[in-house]
């Protein structure tokens, strides 16, 4: 099978959640194509049978802003029958599943070829915004298949947009093989100057946009760090970084607060890493969750949204409202000094990883497609 596949190849889950989608085709031996204006953060080596087409952008005095959609667009239109592609696959809706019906429409085939796949704030923040609700609501429509991350985001796409478009749920997934406690002694916290032996390590990995709510996870770690010796690790970089900074400042918890920047190998943080907080406005499903759980690292977590469908309230970590401050801090104290709690958690965290595998949950992907190409 030929797959072709686009998203956006900036840090973050749907372009996370592409590539490592790709990678495990691949291995199946199917082609695998991305079409983008970058190649996939993730996508750091060489991969037998992945190809990567760069989308060109035209620059020209009167576009303000070049016409990205219009170039993929015909970017896909010509990988769709170059590489006779199979099926096309678009992470996040905008502009994505627009450029791809447009693709369609420019070759004139009238087969079931594109696969759209919701992540979230392509949904509630992006797609919800009244300059595109239109355009999002009329490219999911078109779409020949959709799939959720969640079943949250399955019912909250019905109900903002008012379709009754038949929709698939398919999780997102973790190479559970890949993602694992490489040591539970810690002894490779010596190796990191700035966290002491005996210290607590909170970990949050995200893009820092505002939907993430960082500023709580620096509300809670200050509260939390007058009882429990800990570091607050932050990785990542976006367009709250300069605020956060300024808060931790403000609270006086430089030295406290490490600023990781983008990292693209995650695992020996979260192998160091005894919480991993997510308390975003909303999350349609919480992929960097997932990759905690399944380093066996417990998880506190927002309740809106598909993280409810990933960390098991009390087992595997503790959700609650992103505004519940103190319960928060409950939670992290409860978890950061006692060692037993902590390791009981930690290993329902490992079992509740198993069950988002990407041996388990791949495969379902596969069937969507051949589902689809047996209707062509």
């Amino acid at each position: 099978m030929n797959i072709g596949i686009t998203c956006y190849p900036t840090f973050g889950g749907s372009g996370a959640v592409a590539a490592e989608l790709g990678i495990e085709m691949a291995k199946k031996g199917h082609g695998v194509h991305f079409i983008s204006y970058g190649l996939p953060f993730k996508l750091n080596r060489f991969y037998k049978n992945i190809f990567f087409h760069e989308v060109e952008m035209l620059r020209y005095p009167l576009f303000k802003y070049p016409p990205y959609s219009l170039s993929l667009s015909a970017k896909m239109a010509e990988i769709i029958e170059s590489e006779n592609l199979d099926i096309l696959h678009v992470h996040y809706a905008m502009p994505h599943a627009a450029s791809a019906y447009l693709a369609k429409k420019i070759i004139g085939i009238d087969k079931n070829i594109f696969v759209t796949t919701l992540h979230g704030t392509d949904i509630t923040l992006v797609g919800n915004h009244q300059s595109f609700y239109r355009i999002t609501k009329f490219s999911i429509e078109q779409s020949d298949g959709v799939t959720c991350v969640s079943d949250y985001l399955k019912e909250t796409t019905k109900k903002i947009f008012n379709i009754d478009k038949k929709m698939e749920v398919i999780y997102n997934f973790v190479d559970t093989e890949k993602y694992k406690r490489a040591d539970r002694t810690y002894k490779n916290r010596r190796n990191i100057d700035f966290i002491d032996n005996d210290d607590k390590v909170v970990m949050h990995i995200s893009n820092f946009r505002p939907v993430k709510r960082i500023d709580n996870i620096i509300k809670v770690f200050n509260e939390v760090s007058k009882q429990v010796k800990g570091k607050l690790v932050l990785v990542g970089d976006g367009p709250d970084m300069c605020k956060i900074r300024n808060m931790v400042s403000d609270l006086n918890l430089k030295g406290k607060v490490i600023f990781m920047g983008i990292q693209e190998n995650i695992i020996p943080l979260l192998n160091i890493s005894d919480l991993y907080m997510l308390p975003s406005k909303s999350e349609g499903f919480g992929l960097s969750a997932l990759e905690a759980l399944s380093c066996e690292v417990p998880v506190i977590g927002t309740s809106i949204g598909g993280l409810k469908e990933v960390v098991e309230h009390g087992k595997s970590g503790f959700i609650f409202d992103p505004e519940d401050i103190n319960s928060m801090v409950e939670a992290a104290v409860r978890i950061l000094s006692c060692k037993d709690t902590r390791t009981e958690m930690g290993h329902e965290a490992r079992k509740r990883a198993k069950f988002f595998d990407s041996r388990l949950i791949v495969p379902k992907y596969l069937k969507y497609y051949e589902k689809f190409l047996n209707k062509a």
